[in-house]
């Protein structure tokens, strides 16, 4: 069995680049006996066929079936790299799990993993990781357990009516980061349930963070529907968090004492009425943390041991937070509070200590807690972003519900077609009575269920060829055995409960106990807990569990979460179909590792599928055909080979240049993340470097880069690239993706704040150092600069201005100097800014986004998103048209430019090159040889007259 042992993580290493590490993977498991050295071919073999970034920071290197004769025993052996190595496509690896195995266990291995992939982002906390403990504990998962506290409480807050009221409420949530821009729209305010004594209830679980429950009251009395309105409930519910709350709440409005909320003139009446966080009245003392990192392992260990000096008890929060806080002395609650570099922590310690410990604690953060740092310059920092799919109700579904021949458009996850019957996975609801005939009755009738599904499972364990299964399996039929758990249910039957009652009960108040004491692996177990608890009720109930098809089917739910992997068989699962969910979700994350071809965002009605009706699923282009034909069958059938041997003849002529039918020439290039991707895009076929992304260079440190450090890095791309041009982009961060040294305070919607060259002209000294490096690593060699997110004239003469005043000094043969058009004004008025740039790189991701209002990364209207709206194209024809005329290229850099139906768009635009990722760029060229340029200026013209993306692509499958 694959085990995450501390003894096999191999901490603080370095590699700078993937076949590096690799090679120091594969010499680490030869070494401890695990594979012979051919191993290592198969650890590359398996990266050619496709990368084994699983996200979040985790690669999973493995050999391939014809290398399973090279290993001597299961193992695996973690690999830490704090500075990351680049995985392709600009993924950054921190941890890299090679894995030796001789059958697929190492499915087992990433089926734990996904449990990891939780609502937050893994991958800063395992690049700061200081011990291999601190690696397994960030490896587990951990549930999440609802807001509730001071900070969440407004008592006689100014509203006019409800709608205003519940935004008031909507804006509790957001300080306290536990929703995100988004969550306001999703509320349906016109569902509203009201609970009686004038408080209403509203609750959504899309675009949230983390479980909270915000409570408001409005300063005079206000209607709803004709009804009092004198407190609001607004919850950002995610999972079950708000269980506990919701039933005390429910008790306080059945014993008539709702008014006590409604009244209330503090917010310790309202937590003590609900059971939220209430801070002791104890002496407090704040300090600033100036940690580069943040309070993370190693200063929270150094913090753990100061306040454990001290007998009594010692809390800490953030300062402004009227939570409880969490305990001074606990290293994991300490590491859960995130507290980032310029926050203020708030200490509070028992009056009996307070006057040692208070000061004691504050010269241990002033002092670095065991670390050197630096004057704080700024305060705040900005919140992270994730996206809560929501839950469709019946209603919407049955609304939605879908037909044979039906054709649905999702969001391509995972490439590859698909064919089968569907399987609708939703949760099982099972009745069943709360009192029982007799407790002797009832305990024999559990012991026979508990005796029919141990042994039901010891034939599942029989019939498994997959190891780690059938571990999965044996832990369960211990959980069966497990003696303390059949005494409390007997307890629970003596008061008269049904063998069911007594069981299920008994099953959550275990997994509760499990949870709540915010140890990840037991958080894994209780959902161990309550798996089997389910598997007992069906037996007891004669509830059929939900048979799979024989032959592969098509898997639809509203969303996978990784806790779903566990039973998931590869094997069996010919494609999966979710209703909600992005690109970046846990559905598309797992079908990517998986290799399964996938939609997500499908919308609800393919939660109302009948049984076994077959599909036809596209996840290279994101269309599900329901019900198909045979001659649509066949048709897939034949465009899946056809796909195979167009990879196979693109990947043959990828050196040779893109030139359509009619003799026009279009430059392909690829979008890179750090030095190390170079050699390998050059040999993908890449003309140049269309887009180095710099952020990496910013962010593998923990202060702002010297120019030697950037310089170094600069030339090895131009190294590798061999007289072929480079197209830099300089740094391009803001308030949603802050770097650790520069903290920035948090905004409303960071996306249209400061970010980009707007940032980097509010610190002109750095945006000085990344200009020097980058013209002093030239050599002669063809460097092309341009800054991000310009939105106006005067943000573009004052970067010109500063590249203007460098080349003096630094004077570079084959240098231009450019801009990125993301911002829709910079496209309208290309005319201008045409007139002094040297050339436009368009970013199609963010020009879609803001020119179309809508997220990209958002759950239900992502799928919208599209670069080949006639809105976006307009914009693009007019860059092209003005750049033209003044003698200036464009290119493409966004993932527009390796979409095959956008390419011909692109190339009847005038579009000069585009950029891609590098395994990309052999079918981007393949597809531009396809053309007739002529043909491609005709379509495009007419393209812009469409209504729609939808209709484009459509128009584009036609002729194309």
């Amino acid at each position: 069995m694959l085990e995450l042992n501390a003894q096999h993580i191999h901490m603080h290493q370095v590699a700078p680049d993937k076949p590096a590490a690799l090679a120091l993977l594969g010499k680490v498991l030869v070494a401890d006996g695990l594979v012979a050295p051919g191993y290592l071919d198969g650890l590359r073999a398996r990266e050619a066929q496709g990368s084994t970034f699983l996200g979040q920071g985790i690669a999973i290197p493995h050999g391939t079936p014809e290398t399973r004769d090279q290993v001597f025993a299961t193992g695996v052996r973690l690999l830490h790299f704090p500075a990351g190595v680049d995985w392709g496509n600009s993924q950054l690896v921190y941890l890299a799990i090679g894995i030796a195995a001789r059958s697929d266990e190492h499915l087992r291995l990433l089926q734990l993993l996904t449990r990891a992939l939780g609502e937050g982002d893994l991958s800063d906390a395992l690049q700061k990781a200081e011990s291999p403990e601190a690696i397994i504990d960030l490896l587990q998962g951990a549930p999440q357990a609802l807001a509730l506290d001071g900070e969440l409480v407004g008592l006689g807050v100014a509203a006019d009516d409800f709608d205003e009221l519940a935004w008031q409420g909507v804006k509790l949530l957001k300080r306290a980061q536990c929703v995100e821009p988004g969550f306001n729209a999703s509320l349906p305010l016109s569902q509203a349930l009201p609970l009686g004594d004038g408080l209403w209830w509203l609750s959504s679980e899309q675009s949230v963070q983390r479980p909270g429950l915000a409570f408001i009251t409005p300063t005079s009395n206000l209607e709803h529907h004709g009804q009092p309105l004198n407190g609001l409930f607004v919850l950002a519910s995610l999972g079950e968090a708000h269980q506990a709350m919701l039933e005390r709440l429910c008790n306080l409005l059945i014993e008539g004492r709702g008014q006590e909320l409604s009244q209330a003139t503090s917010s310790r009446v309202v937590l003590e009425a609900l059971g939220g966080e209430v801070p002791a009245d104890w002496p407090s003392a704040r300090v600033s943390l100036a940690n580069a990192h943040g309070l993370h392992a190693r200063p929270a260990k150094t913090l753990t041991e100061v306040a454990q000096a001290f007998d009594g008890e010692i809390r800490v929060r953030l300062a402004g937070n009227e939570g409880a806080g969490v305990s001074a002395k606990s290293l994991s609650k300490l590491l859960a509070m995130g507290a980032h570099r310029g926050q203020v922590l708030e200490f509070m310690a028992e009056p009996s200590i307070s006057d040692d410990a208070l000061p004691a604690l504050v010269r241990a953060v002033e002092e670095g807690l065991g670390e050197e740092v630096e004057p704080l310059p700024a305060q705040g920092e900005g919140a992270e972003q994730s996206v809560i799919p929501t839950q469709p109700d019946e209603s919407a579904i049955e609304q939605a519900a879908l037909r044979a021949g039906d054709q649905v458009n999702g969001i391509a996850a995972s490439p590859g077609i698909a064919i089968g019957p569907v399987l609708v996975r939703k949760p099982q609801v099972i009745d069943y009575p709360a009192r029982g005939e007799s407790p002797v009755i009832e305990l024999q009738r559990l012991d026979a269920a508990l005796d029919k599904v141990h042994a039901e499972i010891g034939t599942l364990i029989g019939a498994s060829q997959v190891v780690s299964i059938r571990d999965i399996f044996t832990t369960h039929q211990a959980m069966l055995r497990d003696p303390a758990l059949r005494e409390e249910v007997q307890v629970r039957l003596q008061k008269g409960l049904s063998a069911e009652a007594a069981w299920m009960e008994e099953i959550e108040t275990a997994a509760q106990q499990q949870e709540a004491l915010h140890d990840k692996l037991l958080a894994e177990r209780a959902a161990d807990l309550r798996d089997i608890g389910r598997r007992v009720l069906a037996c007891l109930t004669g509830a059929e569990a939900e048979q799979a098809p024989d032959e592969p089917y098509i898997l639809v739910m509203e969303e996978v979460a990784p806790s779903d992997v566990a039973t998931l068989n590869a094997q069996r699962v010919a494609g999966i179909l979710t209703a909600g969910g992005g690109a970046t979700s846990h559905s598309a994350i797992i079908a990517r590792a998986l290799g399964i071809p996938a939609i997500v965002g499908a919308g609800p009605g393919v939660l109302g599928l009948a049984p076994n009706t077959l599909l036809l699923l596209d996840g290279e282009r994101g269309e599900l055909l329901v019900a198909p034909t045979d001659m649509q069958l066949e048709q897939a059938r034949s465009e899946r080979a056809t796909r195979e041997e167009r990879k196979r003849l693109a990947d043959e002529r990828r050196m040779e240049p893109a030139i359509t039918r009619d003799g026009h020439p279009v430059e392909i290039a690829a979008n890179i993340g750090a030095a190390g991707e170079t050699p390998e895009a050059v040999a993908m076929g890449a003309e140049g470097i269309g887009l180095l992304r710099t952020e990496l260079v910013f962010m593998n440190h923990s202060q702002a880069p010297d120019q030697a450090t950037q310089e170094a890095e600069y030339r090895r791309v131009l190294e590798a690239l061999e007289g072929r041009p480079l197209v830099v982009r300089t740094l391009d961060v803001g308030g949603d993706k802050p770097l650790p040294y520069w903290p920035m305070p948090a905004e409303e919607n960071p996306f249209l704040g400061v970010r980009g060259i707007r940032l980097s002209l509010q610190r002109p000294d750095i945006l000085e150092t990344q200009l020097r490096a980058l013209l002093a690593s030239a050599d002669g060699r063809p460097l092309r600069i341009m800054f991000p997110m310009v939105g106006n004239i005067d943000e573009w003469r004052s970067a010109k201005a500063m590249v203007d005043r460098l080349r003096v000094e630094l004077p570079v043969a084959d240098l231009q100097v450019g801009i990125m058009i993301e911002i829709p004004s910079a496209a309208l008025i290309a005319p201008v800014l045409s007139q002094d740039v040297d050339f436009f790189s368009i970013g199609t991701n963010d020009l879609t986004q803001y020119t179309l209002a809508i997220d990209r990364g958002h759950p239900t209207l992502s799928g919208q998103a599209d670069g080949l709206h006639p809105a976006v194209l307009r914009l693009i024809s007019m860059t092209v048209e003005a750049a033209h005329a003044h003698g200036k290229w464009v290119g493409v850099c966004g993932e527009l430019a390796a979409d095959a139906l956008a390419v011909p768009m692109l190339v009847g635009l005038g579009v000069d090159e585009l950029s891609v990722s590098a395994r990309s760029i052999a079918l981007v060229k393949a597809r531009v040889r396809e053309l007739d340029y002529a043909a491609c200026q005709q379509l495009a013209q007419q393209a812009l007259m469409l209504a729609g993306a939808h209709e484009v692509r459509a128009f584009v499958g036609e002729h194309c």
